[in-house]
């Protein structure tokens, strides 16, 4: 659904472009310290397969730069740690800085420490130069930021040549999927929230995102309007998630 100009979607309500990003930053705000028993408790522990897949499918190798964008509490660059070793850097960057220390008390609780940083930054204006990075994730954040087409390109610019993004998302089910998937989404999610979280608002708009998410191929799209190339996706649990990925040549 296109936006007239100026404005952009929180959940299903129309909102003004300056407004998304303090809203959702509320909404991460309120599930910050909740977010990672939510996470196993919504997905039934399967975000954990996901974010694996994920891992394996960037192909990263020791000295490498990662750039884990929305990184949350950390569960994506504990796993890079040790594979990019002593040498290799990864930098944990967050809009929310809730967020961030839920994810930096994380991680020095799991003992990684030296290769890691944490950094409060918007995806839309990255502070990196250009060609920086060998490897940019985001997963399960994109669908928050409020200018994605601006995001991919910053995710474009810092990559070096040869480097890759790779975008973790809720997207669209396959058709047999879809009834259940939105009675459990707009049912069960707001009522788990509210017992577990106190915060069913906040869980129903995380619905509403998805909702309003490009699907693959609208954002297999974008990445290449962003000016990356190879540019493909895997559908993970028959497309209630996906895994697109893309090369900077």
């Amino acid at each position: 659904m296109k936006e007239e100009s100026g404005k952009t979607h929180f959940g299903y309500q129309s909102v003004p472009e300056s407004e998304k990003a303090s809203r959702v930053g509320e909404v991460f705000h309120s599930v910050a310290s909740r977010y990672d028993v939510m996470n196993d408790l919504m997905s039934m522990g399967v975000h954990r397969i996901w974010k694996r897949y994920t891992l394996e499918r960037t192909g990263v190798r020791p000295g490498m730069k990662i750039l884990d964008l929305a990184g949350g509490t950390g569960d994506l660059a504990g796993a890079f740690a040790p594979r990019v070793g002593p040498k290799g850097q990864i930098v944990v960057c967050d809009i929310n800085a809730s967020m961030l220390e839920a994810g930096r008390d994380r991680m020095l609780d799991e003992g990684h420490v030296g290769n890691l940083d944490f950094v409060q930054a918007d995806a839309e204006q990255l502070p990196y130069p250009d060609d920086y990075f060998d490897r940019v994730t985001i997963a399960f954040g994109l669908r928050n930021v409020t200018r994605k087409e601006r995001a991919l390109a910053e995710m474009r610019r810092v990559i070096k040549p040869g480097g890759r993004v790779l975008v973790l998302e809720f997207s669209q089910p396959m058709a047999p999927l879809r009834p259940i998937y939105d009675v459990y989404s707009f049912k069960m999610l707001p009522l788990m929230g509210k017992l577990v979280a106190n915060d069913a608002d906040s869980y129903r708009y995380l619905a509403e995102s998805i909702r309003m998410h490009p699907d693959q191929e609208t954002l297999a799209g974008m990445m290449r309007d962003a000016g990356l190339e190879r540019v493909e996706y895997d559908n993970l649990t028959g497309g209630i998630v996906a895994l697109h990925r893309g090369t900077k040549l």
